[in-house]
């Protein structure tokens, strides 16, 4: 069998999943009595939301075979295509099942355990508050993170580079690294205008103390030759802080910022299920009281798609940053 053959293999069991899924949605009858799946209007299309996840499931297959297609003619991106084929054909059958036992048989008790099809139904209903929340989340998230991130990196440029500054803030920061930031939560609303800066407030102040312990770490563990090295070349202080210390500094940076952001996305829902006018923590929140648990999951999967582009994004700007160490490390 030859490589063309195989990878094509590949493409088949990557869809297969997601094939058969499809398939079950189609065939398999409802068994559960009184369900009823009602039509709502979607980008101009009448759909309930059984249909609606057929779609998914569609463009789950298109997109796969799509991206098949495409990464077959780069070396480094067949290879990851090949390699997350049996993912994928496990994540399809992981959706074959929870439909035929929660949507079809529903044998998970209900309405705590809703199907695939039940949690679209906040999708198809609702769409436009959900992305309203979801934009409320983000941005609340981007002011926070960004301000956490900035005050991190020169609060521990300043630390690990004046033993003066270490003095009056390393005690401040074994205080607060030890305190989960959602503990200021009271403080924050009653000191602060906005609930809105109020949690800006307690993301940045996570952020801020990971982000600077790491950063301080890593302009201390500058080796002492690099600065000499500097200094004979005349680099001025200016020149060994900011051409020496902090890129030596970087991996150890931005360790503490992957760290941080999951720290930070769950101060985010927190803050939200505890005083915010918005966002998907609130419409966690919101629908519990109510006992929608389908929109519960249905926040929880907007939650984890919105972290996995925000973790790739940083991956992103990490690989970047730090290209030099391709072919350094493993």
């Amino acid at each position: 069998m030859n490589k063309k053959v195989k990878y094509i293999l590949r493409i088949f069991i990557s869809i297969l999943g997601f094939a058969m899924a499809a398939v079950l949605n189609v065939v398999v009858p409802q068994k559960a009595s009184g369900v009823t799946f009602e039509k709502h209007s979607v980008l101009g299309l009448q759909l309930d939301s059984n249909q609606a996840y057929r779609l998914v499931l569609y463009a789950l297959i298109l997109g796969y075979i799509i991206a098949g297609i495409i990464d077959y003619r780069f070396d480094i991106r067949r290879k990851n295509y090949r390699r997350q084929a049996a993912f994928r054909f496990a994540c399809g059958i992981g959706l074959f099942l929870w439909d035929l036992l929660g949507t079809k048989l529903q044998v998970f008790t209900q309405p705590f355990f809703p199907g695939p099809a039940g949690i679209m139904e906040a999708f198809v209903s609702e769409g436009d508050f959900i992305l309203q929340n979801t934009l409320y989340s983000l941005r609340l998230y981007l002011v926070g993170f960004s301000v956490g991130v900035i005050l991190g990196i020169t609060t521990g440029v300043l630390v690990g580079w004046f033993s003066k500054v270490s003095y009056w803030v390393s005690p401040i920061l074994k205080v607060l690294g030890v305190i989960p930031a959602v503990a200021w939560m009271p403080f924050a609303l009653t000191l602060l205008p906005t609930p809105f800066s109020a949690a800006v407030f307690l993301i940045a102040v996570c952020v801020w103390s990971l982000v600077t312990t790491l950063t301080a770490a890593g302009v201390r563990s500058t080796p002492k030759t690099l600065f000499e090295a500097g200094r004979t070349l005349g680099g001025s202080e200016a020149y060994l802080v900011f051409h020496i210390a902090i890129p030596h500094a970087l991996p150890q940076i931005f360790t503490g910022i992957a760290t941080a952001n999951g720290y930070a996305f769950t101060t985010l829902v927190m803050a939200e299920m505890m005083g915010q006018p918005g966002g998907l923590g609130y419409y966690i929140n919101a629908s519990k009281v109510w006992s929608a648990y389908y929109k519960v999951f249905a926040a929880i999967i907007v939650m984890a798609i919105l972290f996995s582009i925000i973790t790739w994004v940083l991956e992103l700007i990490e690989s970047r940053a730090l290209r030099w160490q391709k072919g350094v490390l493993k």
